[in-house]
């Protein structure tokens, strides 16, 4: 199953909207095959892994990190597949909560004569598929908030200067992270101050990696059309509400940028909005950046499921220098957020704090 696991890595934010899936052929202890969801319309994970195997399928037990699709979609139901290679064994991780699947998968080659058996793997498999389980469990995507902020909690100096708080050991973490993800979201401000690319660059390389759809939120139409989110090469959408002007909507559709038009709250992007029309894209794991504002907001909303906070070992003062998350907060400290199943690790100088909402 730890190879397995291996493959369904490989798969994330390529897979979306299907589950990063991996899988394993083993023939007497030895693996023949191995394989991992490819793109939408393309092959799952079991249908790779028993390619791969050929004729030695036959007989053989394959492990898997979910419960293998036992219906009709884009491509052929999984359990057809492994029940004409003749396997003998299906292990999987998890049980997959699509309303197509439930259970049935297993139920469906367990009446073909294979022996099924789950829960190997599954702690693993939870964590790597979060973002499918919570987005087939309520429609919406898995939301992160990451920031990075010195010791005295800040995310840039006074003057506004934010380049860099973390170190290139974190930087190139989050490249690797977004990666990974299927959209990254951050403020109008942001833009304007950093013009950032928000693309993903392990190693400082874009080509053969995945790519997140970058949006920004911009509710009366700030942003330039040239802004570098928009014009590299990678998806965008601009978010923004009806008090941004008509012809400043049009300019960025005549250039061919998508933008989404969404209620306003308080005067900016309804973040539910924002997070239910991502959900009904088919994104599964959605990463906010920022700023201050904007998560600010998103933790007032309750809209958070896991915060990746980078801590670097500086300390900036100023008491006008701006933190990373504003918006009301705790009144009291017996209603702060406290995190769960936290992992704390070292990134260079730097400490990432890890942990669900």
């Amino acid at each position: 199953m730890r190879l397995a696991l291996e493959e369904a890595r490989l798969a994330l934010g390529w897979s979306s909207p299907n589950p990063a899936v991996g899988a394993v052929v083993v023939r007497d202890g030895q693996v023949v095959g191995r394989g991992h969801t490819q793109p939408p319309g393309q092959s799952h994970a079991e249908v790779m892994a028993l390619a791969d195997a050929g004729d030695q399928a036959w007989g053989a037990t394959v492990y898997v990190t979910l419960e293998p699709c036992s219906h009709q979609g884009r491509t052929p139901p999984c359990t057809r597949a492994l029940t004409a290679a003749g396997v003998a064994e299906v292990v999987y991780a998890i049980a997959d909560p699509d309303p197509n699947v439930r259970g049935d998968g297993h139920r469906q080659l367990e009446e073909a004569g294979i022996r099924v058996s789950s829960g190997d793997g599954a702690e693993e498999s939870s964590l790597l598929l979060e973002g499918y389980l919570k987005q087939r469990q309520t429609g919406l995507p898995f939301v992160i908030a990451k920031f990075a902020t010195s010791l005295d909690g800040r995310i840039a100096s006074a003057s506004g200067d934010s380049r860099w708080i973390s170190g290139p050991e974190a930087r190139e973490w989050a490249h690797t992270v977004r990666a990974t993800l299927d959209a990254i979201v951050v403020g109008s401000g942001t833009v304007l101050k950093d013009d950032p690319q928000l693309t993903a660059r392990p190693g400082g390389a874009t080509e053969g990696i995945h790519q997140p759809l970058r949006v920004v939120l911009d509710s009366t139409g700030h942003i330039a059309r040239k802004a570098e989110m928009l014009s590299s090469g990678a998806p965008s959408l601009v978010v923004t509400t009806a008090a941004s002007p008509p012809a400043w909507q049009q300019e960025l559709r005549d250039a061919g940028i998508e933008v989404l038009l969404l209620p306003a709250r308080n005067g900016h992007v309804d973040l539910e909005a924002l997070v239910q029309a991502l959900g009904d894209r088919g994104c599964l794991t959605v990463l906010f950046e920022g700023g201050g504002k904007v998560l600010g907001s998103l933790f007032d909303s309750k809209l958070v499921d896991r915060v990746h906070a980078v801590v670097a070992p500086m300390v900036i003062g100023a008491s006008y220098a701006p933190s990373p998350v504003m918006g009301q907060g705790a009144q009291r400290m017996a209603n702060v957020l406290r995190l769960r199943e936290v992992q704390v690790e070292r990134l260079g100088a730097d400490i990432l704090v890890n942990g669900l909402v």
